[in-house]
């Protein structure tokens, strides 16, 4: 268990499945917990509010607020609900709408999910990378420029840079400041390039990041997503970060050693992810400190981060004295 003295402050940034399966284990311990969640998304329920309604992205939000969301399990069910039937809710999850609909009423999105967390008695705090509309572009490796965060991955080509517009969107005042307070910065796992990135080309949020004295970790995806990083090895993830934030800035990297071998069978029709390669000797000129460890979990036959182990390395960590494996 952490040290007596005030509960240590863990800020992390990201978006998506990855994000929320974090937070998950985190919440287990008595720490204060602050998600900045991107607001790029495009697709989906959250595109078609997004035009209806001219508000950020919703999904994402929802996604991480049902994660810390200390609720009766049919309330968070219902809050993840997506309709399935009607032409007009086909595809809407009852939780974007409902952050739609406060929004509305309230006029500010951030309180919109300031309200909403209360309403779901959420553990810790969700802040939108921005309180505004914001687009996502990439270019790719031939120059091509590509509008949208949903069509971004469909071009199957490698992505030089991500960039938002506006360029000078401000965030809120309180998630630079529990940047500036964070004992803990967690990248990650999640999406690199749409979900991870879009947090910190938000300006004023990367310069926080950047003169925090907090210890900085990257937890590693597992395997390489199509369309974004595929076949990227563990320090072309790094490098991404970096070469996006103008700065060497982790501390500490996470890695899995799951053997994948082992797990998934020999079958030549088998979706088998492809993992992510650790290539240790190029991370050491990168990263001070390198941590391999088994962090996964079979689910559904597909392979993600172990809630749990991951948060229990975490923890673990923040007790050290200094940084070491």
């Amino acid at each position: 268990m952490l040290q007596s003295g005030g509960e240590k402050k863990i800020v992390v940034f990201g978006g998506g499945t990855g994000l929320s399966t974090l937070l998950r284990g985190l919440k287990k311990y008595p720490v204060e917990l602050t998600a900045v969640v991107t607001v790029a998304d495009d697709g989906g329920s959250s595109g078609r509010l997004l035009d209806a309604y001219d508000i950020p992205p919703p999904g994402d939000i929802r996604q991480v607020m049902a994660a810390l969301s200390e609720v009766e399990p049919l309330i968070e069910k219902m809050f993840q609900y997506r309709f399935s039937i009607s032409d007009d809710l086909k595809g809407h999850s009852l939780g974007n709408l409902m952050l739609a609909a406060l929004t509305d009423i309230t006029g500010d999105f951030a309180g919109a999910v300031e309200k909403m967390g209360q309403v779901l008695n959420i553990k810790g705090k969700v802040l939108p990378a921005a309180n505004q509309r914001i687009t996502l572009h990439a270019e790719l490796d031939d120059g091509t420029i590509v509008t949208g965060e949903s069509k971004i991955p469909v071009y199957g080509r490698k992505i030089q840079k991500v960039y938002v517009s506006p360029q000078e969107v401000e965030p809120l005042p309180e998630t630079v400041k529990v940047i500036e307070e964070a004992d803990l910065i967690i990248f990650g796992p999640g999406s690199l390039y749409t979900s991870i990135l879009p947090t910190i080309l938000v300006r004023d949020i990367r310069d926080a990041v950047l003169a925090c004295r907090a210890k900085k970790v990257y937890i590693n995806n597992l395997t390489t997503q199509a369309g974004e990083t595929f076949e990227y090895t563990a320090s072309e993830h790094v490098k991404a970060l970096y070469e996006h934030a103008g700065s060497e800035f982790i501390d500490t990297v996470l890695l899995n050693d799951t053997d994948v071998e082992r797990i998934y069978p020999h079958d030549e029709g088998a979706d088998v992810q492809l993992p992510v390669e650790n290539d240790i000797e190029a991370l050491k000129d990168l990263v001070p400190n390198i941590v391999v460890k088994d962090i996964s979990t079979m689910v559904d036959g597909r392979m993600i981060h172990d809630a749990q182990k991951v948060a229990s390395w975490v923890i673990g960590y923040m007790e050290q004295p200094k940084v070491s494996e």
